[in-house]
């Protein structure tokens, strides 16, 4: 990512270059991120591709101003992290569907290595504000909710990221490249088995919680207040614009 790229992207979710690569300015840009792009998954239901190259990927957050889901967000965030000085690693994530893990790649997280590991995360929809400390086992708050890292019964340095008590998704340590997340990337985005083709979601971090339109519905939750209305066809696009700053020319296919 060039200078240019770099400008152009910490001007689309209005963050401020970190004079140094250090903890406080991770957590600036992770925060400024969350709530200026949001989890989306809009491309799968208007028909377009799926592409984790580098610069679709660009073109796609910072060019159209869209969002992404966790391979696109997390996967061009490492570009700008490392870009700035930090030290990234991919990490693999098996999300937990009740008490089981999915499978490996299911989802994509970031490890960034400073005086400690942290794991930054901006393509999980809800989930921390800021980096969570790796080598932390304490519980950790965060105004996303309470969290907790702990040794995965699978052993092989695994780790479990526990979120308001549940199990969220299960962390491999070992590193892995953007590109051995294609194969899963289009699974997800394809097949009738991923919870991704089923309903189109749009979600991003607000100041007072989070604004979702999920399918049809337009869901507020406001200091913990969840608030919910069904919208018409001719609301959608408007409130796809307003809300997310996301200029569609067609509605996605219908959801749930």
């Amino acid at each position: 990512m060039d200078e240019s790229q770099i400008t152009r992207y910490l001007d689309r979710f209005g963050a401020t270059r970190p004079a140094v690569p250090d903890a406080d300015g991770l957590r600036a840009l992770q925060l400024a991120h969350l709530t200026a792009v949001p989890f989306e998954n809009l491309s799968i239901h208007l028909g377009e591709p799926i592409s984790l190259e580098r610069d679709a990927l660009f073109d796609k957050v910072v060019g159209r101003r869209r969002g992404g889901f966790c391979y696109e967000l997390n996967g061009l965030f490492a570009e700008l992290l490392t870009a700035l000085g930090y030290r990234v690693t991919l990490l693999a994530a098996r999300v937990f569907h009740g008490s089981r893990p999915g499978p490996l790649f299911d989802h994509m997280a970031l490890r960034v290595d400073l005086d400690e590991p942290w794991l930054v995360d901006v393509g999980f929809g809800d989930f921390a504000d800021e980096p969570l400390r790796l080598d932390e086992r304490a519980e950790q708050k965060d105004d996303g909710g309470v969290f907790q890292v702990v040794p995965a019964a699978s052993g092989h340095g695994d780790l479990d990221i526990v979120h308001k008590g549940d199990q969220s998704y299960r962390l491999t340590a070992r590193p892995y490249e953007l590109e051995d997340f294609v194969p899963t990337a289009w699974w997800q985005a394809t097949s009738p088995r991923s919870h991704f083709t089923r309903s189109p979601v749009c979600s991003m971090r607000t100041a007072e919680g989070r604004i979702t339109i999920s399918g049809r519905r337009l869901i507020h939750t406001v200091h913990g207040e969840r608030t919910e209305r069904v919208l018409q066809d001719a609301e959608l696009l408007p409130a796809y614009l307003d809300r997310f700053g996301i200029a569609l020319d067609r509605l996605p296919a219908a959801g749930a």
